[in-house]
């Protein structure tokens, strides 16, 4: 079964409050600071706690500052801004985008964590960028370039890859309202740099008047999830609540699960028969509906009244997805109606892995079944490159690949 890792961000999301929730999953805690350590910066101690919030038992999670006098910002803050004047600036260094990937590139982390690292981080630059009127290169991090936020992002991915996670999503944020002070002055909640990251993604708002996602929160979650809808069909097998710091009238915690995706999916199947569209469309048709969520599309050539030839046209998808397909079939099709009804979806667990092959290293499909593989498949276009590389059949790839799986899988 597909492991899926989801947040629920009811009173919003911050950096320290994603690796405390990540951590409250059972993390071993001496592995994620380990794996830290490997990041070579000095200047601050870790401090995990457990703690409680409205009664709900969770995680704290501080990056103590040697030079703040053994007081982290996060004591004082309930989330990180990248503006707010709530530090001496002599205890940060101005860093821009190339000097944290510089420190990041230059760490022992592995591959995944780096780049995951440098997503988020791009998210923050390109943000900043954007509301100040500068270059990606000109702008230089106050706050995300100090040590705390560096850290904050960093382990983050750090523990993303340690879950081993194969999706994840995320609610529609919470962001607050009202207004939060900055070296800058005052500004609206949410801050600027937070609303252009939150492009495309739902937010909301119910009235609390704090800043509730901040921008790196907000980079984390764009940089992790798949989708932001409601809990998706899952078995929970754990949940972890990262606190934040603040009093609210709400509970001041994100909260994530981990479980697996349910075998039977409740799915929706959309119909419609055309007989008088040019079928040149259909090829333009097909993709267009992949790209915005279908997860399947098919066409089944029937005769309609008056014996006409015609097209049935079938689309598979989630209720999350019917509003956007059905709008795209009214709109790029000669259709007059639509209909619709539910099935339900039986799947096998799918991932793509690397597989060492005697033409190299090739993207392998392997299905799963109670985590024991049942099927395995080469991707096409990867063969495809193979045969005209070495002017061999197509066929030949496929039996070649495939007999070297049956010596490392049977």
């Amino acid at each position: 079964m597909e492991k899926i890792l989801y947040f629920d961000c009811l009173s919003g999301i911050s950096g320290d409050m994603s690796i405390a929730a990540l951590l409250d999953l059972g993390i071993d805690q001496k592995d994620f600071l380990n794996e830290l350590n490997k990041l070579n910066i000095e200047g601050y101690t870790i401090q995990i706690k457990k703690n409680q919030k409205n009664g709900i038992t969770g995680t704290d999670f501080y990056v103590v500052l040697h030079n703040e006098h053994d007081h982290s910002h996060h004591d004082k803050h309930d989330h990180k801004h990248h503006h707010k004047d709530h530090t001496h600036a002599h205890d940060h260094e101005h860093r821009n985008l190339y000097d944290i990937e510089k420190i990041i590139d230059e760490s022992s982390l592995n591959e995944n964590v780096k780049n995951l690292s440098k997503k988020i981080f791009t998210h923050v630059a390109n943000a900043e960028a954007k509301v100040h009127g500068k270059s990606i290169d000109q702008v230089h991090f106050h706050e995300v370039g100090a040590i705390d936020s560096i850290v904050d992002i960093v382990g983050v991915a750090i523990c993303i890859d340690l879950l081993d996670i194969d999706h994840i999503y995320a609610s529609p944020l919470h962001v607050g309202t009202g207004f939060v002070k900055c070296a800058h002055g005052t500004i609206p909640v949410p801050a600027p740099a937070t609303l252009e990251i939150l492009k495309d993604i739902p937010i909301y708002s119910q009235g609390i008047q704090s800043e509730l996602v901040t921008p790196t929160g907000a980079a984390i979650i764009k940089s992790l999830a798949k989708d932001f809808i409601p809990l998706p069909s899952m078995a929970i097998e754990n949940i972890g609540y990262g606190l934040g710091k603040k009093d609210l009238p709400i509970s001041n915690l994100l909260r994530v699960y981990i479980g697996k995706k349910k075998s039977d999916e409740s799915l929706l199947v959309l119909e419609t028969n055309i007989d008088d569209m040019n079928p040149e469309i259909y090829s333009y048709l097909m993709p267009t509906l992949f790209e915005h969520g279908a997860l399947d599309v098919y066409f089944t050539n029937i005769i309609m009244k008056k014996n006409r030839p015609a097209i049935k046209l079938t689309i598979l998808c989630t209720k999350e997805k019917e509003a956007i397909l059905e709008n795209i079939l009214f709109r790029e099709t000669t259709t007059l109606g639509i209909r619709k009804y539910q099935v339900t979806r039986n799947t096998l667990s799918r991932k793509i892995i690397k597989f060492m092959s005697s033409f190299g290293d090739i993207s392998l499909k392997v299905a799963y079944k109670d985590e024991k593989i049942l099927k395995y498949s080469p991707e096409y276009e990867e063969c495809k490159q193979i045969a005209q590389k070495y002017n061999i059949p197509l066929q030949k790839v496929y039996e070649t690949i495939l007999y070297d799986c049956n010596q490392v899988f049977l």
